[in-house]
């Protein structure tokens, strides 16, 4: 099954001595399986894949599913060049993943048709569902898109280019297709700070987005997603007044932030989670700062939404 709902991508938290710290990891795997989404995506782009060795994804994705016992979904990042990206979708399996991300290939620049042979380079073979990110260098075109029917491992496409009127055209060219799996295939809102867009994609038939921010501030991602399903538009607003618009204000200031000031909030929620590694930065002190500020901000503005559903009640 194709993932759906609100969606968890965990960090992976590095120690002193630059290992992957699996204590901490199960801890904040731990925290997000209780804020209740549909599924875990470990080692993507949150996950800082391109930054970890074979071995240490094998050990991230094992802990995972360790973690998970089953109660939800695992879904491991696979990606780099094609034969690379099979490996990794071989060594998600073997680590017991229920499915995989598979990222855009490494570098090259291609046609859509050039990218529909990549996709079936890897997934034809795979033993798990994979969904492709289209984003970056991996952009698809209606056309591919229905052309992944025929592969029977792809199970969806998530989008992380934020092109609304080119994402109606491939929902609207499988969903019209035709095809046996037309109705199953899966479309994901992957944009960095997806709440932002979630109503614009939920307009054109894409309801399931990823959530950075359920990673540092659970209570404002769940908040919102309740909110967003339930069509209560004063509570959204108020969120993305307060919180997710100056987040995304300050995210988009330092390119890598979307992971590294992702992994600062973990921190000022009590988890030692390291830096990142390079190529990504660290944010600034100023920027922390800001980013706790911000934070305090949006509990604030939970809490009154809160508060003004209690007088409701107690009204009535």
């Amino acid at each position: 099954m194709h993932p759906h709902g609100l969606l968890s991508f965990p960090l992976t938290p590095f120690a002193a001595d630059d290992t992957v710290d699996l204590a901490v990891y199960a801890d904040h795997l731990a925290a997000q399986i209780e804020a209740g989404p549909s599924g875990l995506f470990v080692a993507c782009g949150t996950g800082e894949f391109t930054a970890l060795s074979m071995a240490e994804f094998r050990m991230v994705v094992r802990r995972a599913v360790k973690v998970a016992a089953g109660r939800l979904p695992v879904y491991a990042g696979i990606g780099g060049g094609p034969a690379i990206a099979r490996e990794f979708a071989a060594a998600a399996a073997e680590c017991g993943a229920d499915g995989a991300l598979l990222l855009p290939p490494y570098l090259v620049e291609s046609t859509p048709a050039g990218l529909l042979r990549h996709i079936r380079y890897v997934a034809e073979p795979a033993r798990l569902p994979i969904t492709v990110y289209q984003r970056a260098n991996a952009v698809l075109d209606p056309e591919t898109a229905v052309a992944l029917l025929d592969v029977p491992t792809v199970a969806g496409i998530k989008d992380g280019r934020g092109d609304v009127d080119a994402m109606l055209r491939l929902v609207t060219a499988v969903r019209t297709s035709g095809h046996a799996r037309a109705g199953e295939f899966g479309f994901l809102n992957g944009l960095p700070t997806a709440e932002l867009s979630a109503q614009a994609y939920r307009a054109i038939g894409v309801e399931g987005y990823s959530s950075a921010v359920l990673c540092f501030a659970p209570d404002i991602a769940g908040a919102f997603y309740r909110a967003f399903a339930d069509g209560d538009d004063t509570a959204t607003r108020t969120l993305l007044a307060r919180f997710y618009l100056p987040f995304a204000a300050l995210r988009a200031q330092v390119p890598g932030y979307a992971v590294s000031l992702v992994k600062a909030g973990a921190r000022l929620a009590g988890l030692p989670m390291g830096g990142v590694r390079p190529p990504l930065v660290d944010p600034s002190p100023d920027h922390v700062d800001r980013l706790a500020a911000i934070i305090a901000d949006g509990r604030a503005a939970l809490a009154g939404i809160e508060a003004g559903r209690v007088s409701t009640v107690e009204a009535q």
